[in-house]
Parts: structure tokens; C-alpha cells; sequence
């Protein structure tokens, strides 16, 4: 059996026994986690642990997200291929690459000038055209393109950002964690036609911190 043969079981047993175990049942979704390459994304010396079922570190204090909340996340966005996207906190481009088979366009934020210039890479590496990284603060979100239908936010933020919910659209969605270091919960806030937000929580989470 070759690598490239491992790392492809790898990949769907990851999408079977991590993520649809686990309730995510978007097919859409699926396919998108079974046919982006994670092992791509990470640093050369985390290519083993690629499909592992956790968080791995791709440098400055920032991780790759554990599959299943990737998949979580892109689930609870309910992106339409017609939608834009507005991510914060690019990181590798993982979640890009993976939102960006199911939408448009996303527009992805990231702070850290050399994640960012990797996560292009990366991108362009995986063939994926519809998608901009751009070095840029993401707690403020991205006003050129507002208002944004979808916002998904990649690190904990004490509270919603105010940007962001100023940028998100009538009838929008936005997938964030809130909390602190000590705790944080998924948090999906939504915009009706009238304009006004409601929120859900969905449960405890741990991400890095969004640093403005």
C-alpha cells in the first residue's frame, strides 16, 4: 500500500468514525471533508497526524482544527452556492478550502502575515480559485464586501464582535465560539428580515483566542 493510498483511507475512516458518528449529516459537508486533503495543510513534520481526531499546530500559537468542528462549523453555516463567505482567522486555509466547495466565494481574514502567505499557498496548491486570503484584522471584519450572508469566526472572541454583526445581512448566519480561556460555547447568531439577531448556543468549545 503506498502513502498516498494510506492517507486517502485515512481520510474517509476520519470522515466515518469522526464526524458522521458524531451527528454531522450534510452531504454536501461530507464530501467536502472527504475530498479535501488535510495532510496538505499542516506543517511537514504533522502530515502523520493529519487525520487524527484533534486540533494540530500549524506555528505561531495557531492550530488547525480538530475535523469534526471543522465539519461542525460548515454544518451549522448552512452555505448556499450562491453565498459569499466571510471567514475570520484563515489559519492554514483548511476551512476555506473545505467552505469553498459549498459556496461562492469566501473572503478569509487572517492576522498573522506569514499564516497567511502559507495558507495561499496551500490553497493554490489544492486548486482551489474561489477563495482570498487577505492580512487583515479580522475582529474587524472585511466592510468591502459587506454585508456578508455567512461570517464563520476561527478563535474564541469574549463577545461578538460588533464589526461583524454590523456586516452580517439580513436573513445572514454567523458561526462563532464565545467565551474566555476558561470557557467558551459555539454560538450561532442569525439576523431575521426585520434585522433583528438571535442567538443559540450549542455547546462548550475550546479555540484560540481572537486577537484584535
Amino acid at each position: 500500500m503506498t502513502a498516498e493510498t494510506e492517507l486517502v483511507r485515512a481520510r474517509l475512516r476520519m470522515v466515518e468514525t469522526q464526524i458522521m458518528s458524531r451527528g454531522v449529516r450534510d452531504e454536501r459537508v461530507l464530501d467536502a471533508m472527504r475530498s479535501v486533503r488535510r495532510h496538505e495543510f499542516v506543517p511537514a513534520e504533522q502530515i502523520a497526524h493529519a487525520y487524527e481526531d484533534r486540533p494540530l499546530p500549524i506555528g505561531h500559537g495557531q492550530t488547525i482544527s480538530q475535523p469534526y468542528i471543522v465539519a461542525w462549523m460548515t454544518e451549522l453555516l448552512q452555505l448556499r452556492p450562491a453565498d459569499t463567505l466571510l471567514e475570520i482567522g484563515a489559519g492554514c486555509g483548511y476551512q476555506t478550502a473545505v467552505a469553498a466547495r459549498l459556496c461562492a466565494r469566501v473572503i478569509a481574514l487572517e492576522r498573522v502575515p506569514e499564516l497567511a502567505r502559507q495558507a495561499r499557498l496551500n490553497l493554490q496548491r489544492a486548486g482551489v480559485d474561489n477563495a482570498e486570503v487577505i492580512e487583515a484584522d479580522g475582529a474587524l471584519g472585511h466592510a468591502a464586501g459587506a454585508p456578508y450572508r455567512r461570517i464563520l469566526v476561527a478563535a474564541a472572541a469574549p463577545a461578538v464582535p460588533r464589526a461583524l454583526l454590523e456586516q452580517l445581512a439580513p436573513q445572514g448566519r454567523l458561526v462563532i465560539p464565545v467565551g474566555s480561556r476558561e470557557g467558551q460555547e459555539m454560538t450561532v447568531v442569525t439576523r431575521d428580515a426585520a434585522g433583528n439577531l438571535e442567538r443559540e448556543y450549542l455547546g462548550s468549545v475550546s479555540f484560540v483566542p481572537l486577537v484584535s
